[in-house]
């Protein structure tokens, strides 16, 4: 009877034994999945730094829910912490004072616990970590642990490399610069010139024994980045920068003793200044009061603390001072600065709006303007709208008037006249028309296709009156050329419709006016995309337009996960390397192709950062020829996994097992109790024999 109950109603230990290692191999089994996802990020960065350099730890922090909450940050180095941040208050080592900053958060690319340490020295080498906790909830840690190794190179010749400084001007500045051996020749430069070249600053400073450097007095034009040279014996060299932030008052550099306003015009009155730290707060007199522009109409601050006047009248007229200041005070307020409120020029006579001139032909424009008051003579000049000069020797200026004799065809364009007082300066224009001369062709065609369209852009030769265009077009295929019409002359791009997918199409821009056609502009190759909305392999079936040169599209387009970001790297063109400007990466994201961004470089790879996970991007490069020809290279298409919900999912396929696991040893024990229980009253049941 025992041995039925045993079998039929209670759980062997094999069978229990069976179900608890089953438990345990599956949560094994989920934990080496979990981090085998998250294997990349535990891993450490290695880095290496000269002497003297400065390198950047890059630290992502990990909150919960993603929702920023109070937190404390901690670095370590060698389990020793060298600098924390909390609630505002920074404790660094003394070791690394005035060498280790937080890095603005969310600037580029870098974590808010991430750091910038300067002034590299040898004893800098070795691994690093960054700690974050949470004061206020439970746990008051996460897994924010990122570690660094940082490997020293290149000290080989100095021993004390110099380091950032900040002091008042007029005290001295000093920078070590101390070599290991005595016989090392030291140099200095500031901002890459060497230092003997400023002639000021050489004869406030000298070099000692040991080769470090000392500046007294200072002044606030020493501030700039200072760096020493080592050379030994043999020729090896090593360098090291340090930055020096010369603090002082506020002061006013310059002021000009006359200033005049035009009357009616809006103006602006500066106040030239240097300060450092920043400008706090600056004060404007006027004929010897304090003058606020909140208490006078029409008159505002400027945020650099200029006066900016909307509308000016006599009430302006008068004697301005200004006083800057910053967290040290000031030196003083400027001289004052006499501000005339003067009438602006008026034009009298004007010159024509065009003159129409035949070759050879002379052309007589005038132009006389007067002060607003009426007394004063302006200054009157003549010039091309273009900057392009006079025609030496055939031009004459009396007055206001200006003649052009014996007129060629680079004597069209637009010509003004300016009429110029202390106040202002006012310009008429006027336009000169050279008859039977056609139109300068259009140039720089550039066009984007679809499958059944392309549009076209050019710039004109000239910008005329009576301008018209018409774009010739063909399949490159056949012979016979269709013509389009642009109705308008201030358009300068074109839409060709009813185009067939997967096909090279020719085209070509003609100017016209009335006086006859122009010149055809160089001619311009484009595919239509096919009906899956991809460019064909422009390698394989593109060909070049005689001097209008075409180029191929990048090849080999490729994108990689890396440690800074995903890699895109790409070959060049097949051919038409020779006229390669730049390229362009573009990348978008979804269904819908939604431009995520875009960039250009003269490199055949770029680091893309910042991408969204369970997201789907379309990478594609254009090769840009230097005629402004585009090229699209096929596209890369990326799909990134969603790691955090994977990460979210296992975690909880782990807690559901332990669970199960905890509701199995559960049942198990009270299977055992049971069965114990039982087979001890099934004991006590039994008759008693004699």
């Amino acid at each position: 009877m025992f041995k039925l109950i045993n079998n039929s109603k209670c759980f062997s230990r094999n069978s229990v034994f069976l179900v608890f290692l089953f438990v345990i191999h599956t949560v094994h089994f989920n934990s080496y999945f979990v981090n085998g996802l998250l294997e990349e990020e535990k891993q450490p960065t290695f880095l290496t730094a000269g002497v003297g350099d400065h390198i950047a730890f890059n630290c992502e922090l990990d909150f919960p829910h993603e929702i920023e909450i109070p937190y404390s940050l901690h670095w370590y180095k060698h389990n020793q912490e060298i600098f924390s941040v909390y609630e505002g208050t920074k404790n660094v080592l003394e070791e690394y004072q005035g060498r280790i900053q937080l890095l603005n958060s969310g600037k580029n690319g870098f974590g808010k616990g991430s750091i910038n340490v300067t002034n590299i020295r040898e004893t800098d080498s070795g691994w690093y970590e960054c700690r974050v906790m949470f004061p206020n909830r439970s746990p008051v840690s996460r897994n924010n642990g990122t570690w660094f190794y940082l490997t020293v190179d290149g000290a080989n010749l100095l021993a004390i490399p110099p380091m950032n400084i900040t002091i008042l001007e007029g005290e001295e500045a000093y920078f070590p610069c101390i070599t290991k051996n005595m016989d090392t020749k030291v140099s200095w430069f500031k901002d890459g010139v060497p230092l003997n070249e400023y002639l000021d600053l050489s004869h406030r400073s000298w070099q000692s024994d040991n080769g470090s450097l000392i500046i007294n007095p200072t002044a606030m034009g020493d501030l700039g980045e200072y760096r020493c040279e080592a050379i030994n014996e043999n020729g090896e060299s090593q360098s090291a920068r340090a930055y020096l932030n010369v603090q002082y008052k506020a002061k006013v550099v310059y002021a000009p003793r006359e200033v005049f306003f035009a009357y009616g015009r809006p103006a602006l009155l500066d106040c030239h200044y240097h300060a450092n730290p920043p400008l706090t707060n600056l004060r404007w007199m006027k004929d010897g009061y304090l003058f606020d522009p909140y208490n006078v109409q029409g008159v505002f601050y400027r945020r650099n603390g200029s006066l900016y006047f909307s509308r000016v009248d006599e009430s302006h007229n008068g004697q301005y001072a200004c006083t800057p200041y910053n967290d040290l005070g000031t030196a003083g307020p400027s001289p004052n600065i006499n501000v005339v409120v003067r009438r602006p020029p008026v034009f009298t006579v004007k010159p024509h709006n065009l003159y129409l001139k035949k070759l050879g032909e002379t052309v007589d424009m005038h132009c006389d303007a007067i002060d607003g008051d009426g007394v004063h003579k302006p200054i009157i000049k003549w010039s091309r709208k273009d900057l392009a000069p006079l025609p030496a020797g055939r031009h004459i200026i009396q007055g206001g008037n200006i003649s052009i004799e014996k007129i060629q065809v680079d004597d069209r364009g637009l010509y003004e006249c300016t009429a110029t007082n202390e106040a202002a300066t006012i310009t008429v224009e006027t336009e000169l028309m050279v008859e039977n001369i056609a139109p300068r062709a259009p140039y720089n065609l550039t066009a984007n296709s679809t499958q059944n369209s392309v549009i076209i852009r050019w710039v004109p030769g000239y910008i005329r009156p009576y301008l018209e265009y018409s774009i010739w077009y063909r399949p490159t295929d056949t012979q016979e050329w269709r013509t389009m019409r642009i109705l308008s002359s201030k358009t300068t791009e074109g839409i060709i419709t009813n185009l067939t997918p997967n096909r090279e199409y020719e085209f070509m821009v003609l100017s016209q006016d009335k006086h006859g056609d122009g010149m055809f502009s160089k001619a311009l190759r484009i595919f239509t995309k096919k009906e899956n909305g991809d460019f064909p392999d422009y390698a394989e079936s593109r060909s070049t337009i005689g001097a209008f040169q075409q180029i191929g599209a990048p090849v080999n387009l490729s994108v990689k996960l890396t440690t800074e970001g995903y890699l895109v790297t790409w070959d060049p063109p097949n051919f038409g390397r020779e006229i390669l400007k730049t390229y362009m990466l573009q990348w978008t994201k979804g269904p819908n192709e939604i431009l995520v961004g875009t960039t250009e470089t003269k490199e055949n790879y770029y680091i893309v950062q910042n991408l969204d996970e369970d997201e789907t991007y379309y990478f594609q490069v254009l090769a840009v020829s230097t005629n402004e020809y585009e090229a699209r290279s096929s596209k890369y298409v990326l799909t990134i996994p969603a790691y955090k919900k994977i990460k979210a999912i296992s975690i909880g396929i782990i807690i559901a097992i332990a669970i199960l696991g905890s509701a199995f040893a559960g049942l198990f024990y009270a299977r055992k109790k049971w069965c114990l229980e039982y087979i001890s009253g099934s004991d006590s049941r039994k008759p008693m024999t004699s």
